[in-house]
C-alpha cells in the first residue's frame, strides 16, 4: 500500500543555519534528511534561523546571533515562533532536532520525535520520566542508546546517513591529513597538531568557531598560534570545497574527547575512499571498522603510528562500508518506519 504524505514540522537547533555547508552533525543530518523526505512527497517544513536552504519549506524563526554566549534569549524567540505557527497551522509529526523543544511541550497533542544528537551528559539534568505523553526521543547509535536505556520514551535508535552522490571516490590521495568540523576542545583539533607535527605530515585544519565565548577563548588559546607553515586553516569552507578537501586528504583525524554519539564527517570521508584515524569513543568504532576503513585507537601514540599504515586502506572498501551501512535511503527509510511507530500505525496501515 503507498503511504499518504504526512505534514512534517522539523525543529533546527536555534543558533545555526541548516544547510549543506553546516558545520554541525545535527544541522548537516537533518538537511539530508528532510531532502529525503521531501524527495518521497511528505510535506515538510523547517523552522530554523534565517539564512536556511533546505528542500521543502522554511520557517524563519530569527536570525542566527552575531554574538556569542545569547543561546537563551534566541531560543526563547525560536520556541515562541514555533508555537505561535502551531496555533496557526497543523502538523502530523514533529521532530525535533533542536536539543530543547521537546521539553517544553505539555500543551501540544501532536506526535513529537526528538532527535538526541549528544552525549547524555551534554543535556540538562531534567527529569526524563516527566516527558509529555506526545514525546517519544531516539539517538543516533547503538552506543548512544545503550546510555538512555532507561528512560521509557526511547523508541529506539536510527544510525546518521549522507547523501552519496554528493560525495564521489577520489583514489589517488594526496600528502595532507584533515580535521574537519566544529572548532571546540572536545573535538582537540590541537590533537590534530601533535599528530602533523610528530609525523612530519601538512595538516589542513577546517570548519566553524560557533559563538559561544569559551569555543572563540579556545581557539584564540590552543589554535590560531599554531597556524602557518605546515598548518593551513580553512574558515567555514562551503560544501564544494568540503567535498574536495576530504576526496583529497590521504586520512581524516577524529581525534575526539568526548563519547561522540555518531560522526558525520568520518561518513563522509569514507564515501571519498579517505581513511578515518580515530578514538575509541562512544559510536566512533561502529562507524569506522577497525583496519578496513581506518584505525579505531586508544592514544595519541597509537593514533601517529596508525599515519605510518594508511596504504593498507582500500578506498573502495571505505567508499562499500559506507554505500552498505551509512546512506541517506537507509537513514530516510529507518525514520520513516520509526514515523509510524510514533504516530501508533500498525506495520500495514497507509501513513
Amino acid at each position: 500500500m503507498t503511504n499518504s504524505p504526512l505534514r512534517i514540522l522539523y525543529i533546527a537547533y536555534p543558533l545555526l543555519p541548516v544547510s549543506d555547508a553546516s558545520a554541525g552533525g545535527a544541522e548537516q543530518m537533518l538537511w539530508t534528511l528532510e531532502r529525503e523526505m521531501h524527495r518521497r512527497g511528505h510535506q515538510t517544513t523547517i523552522a530554523t534561523c534565517a539564512g536556511s536552504s533546505v528542500s521543502g519549506r522554511l520557517f524563519v524563526t530569527g536570525d542566527a546571533p552575531r554574538r556569542a554566549d545569547t543561546f537563551e534569549d534566541r531560543n526563547r524567540e525560536h520556541r515562541e515562533a514555533i508555537l505561535n505557527l502551531l496555533e496557526r497551522e497543523t502538523f502530523d509529526l514533529i521532530h525535533d532536532m533542536s536539543g530543547s523543544f521537546f521539553g517544553s511541550v505539555d500543551n501540544l497533542s501532536v506526535p513529537l520525535l526528538a532527535t538526541l544528537h549528544l552525549p547524555r551528559s551534554f543535556y540538562p539534568d531534567v527529569n526524563w520520566n516527566a516527558l509529555a505523553v506526545n514525546v517519544k526521543l531516539n539517538c543516533v547509535s547503538a552506543a548512544q542508546a545503550h546510555s538512555f536505556a532507561e528512560i521509557p520514551p526511547l523508541a529506539g535508535w536510527v544510525a546518521n546517513g549522507i547523501a552519496l552522490e554528493r560525495f564521489p571516490l577520489r583514489t589517488a590521495k594526496d600528502d595532507y591529513l584533515l580535521w574537519l568540523g566544529r572548532i571546540c576542545e572536545e573535538k582537540a583539533p590541537h590533537l590534530a597538531f601533535k599528530v602533523a607535527q610528530r609525523t612530519g605530515r601538512r595538516l589542513i585544519l577546517a570548519g566553524q568557531v560557533y559563538p559561544f565565548s569559551y569555543h572563540q577563548e579556545y581557539f584564540a588559546r590552543e589554535i590560531d598560534s599554531h597556524l602557518g607553515g605546515p598548518i593551513q586553516f580553512i574558515d567555514s569552507p562551503s560544501f564544494e570545497h568540503k567535498v574536495e578537501l576530504l576526496a583529497n586528504a590521504s586520512a581524516l583525524l577524529v581525534p575526539s574527547l568526548v563519547d561522540e554519539t555518531s560522526s558525520l564527517v568520518a561518513m563522509e570521508a569514507m564515501a571519498c575512499g579517505t581513511p578515518v584515524l580515530a578514538f575509541r569513543r562512544g559510536a566512533l568504532p561502529e562507524v569506522v571498522s577497525d583496519g578496513d576503513t581506518g584505525y579505531v585507537v586508544e592514544t595519541l601514540d597509537d593514533l601517529v603510528a596508525a599515519v605510518s599504515r594508511l596504504e593498507a586502506i582500500d578506498p573502495e572498501t571505505c567508499r562499500a562500508h559506507v554505500e552498505q551501512h551509512f546512506s541517506a535511503i537507509r537513514m530516510a527509510d529507518d525514520y520513516a518506519m520509526l514515523y509510524q511507530r510514533v504516530l501508533g500505525r500498525s506495520k500495514g496501515e497507509a501513513a
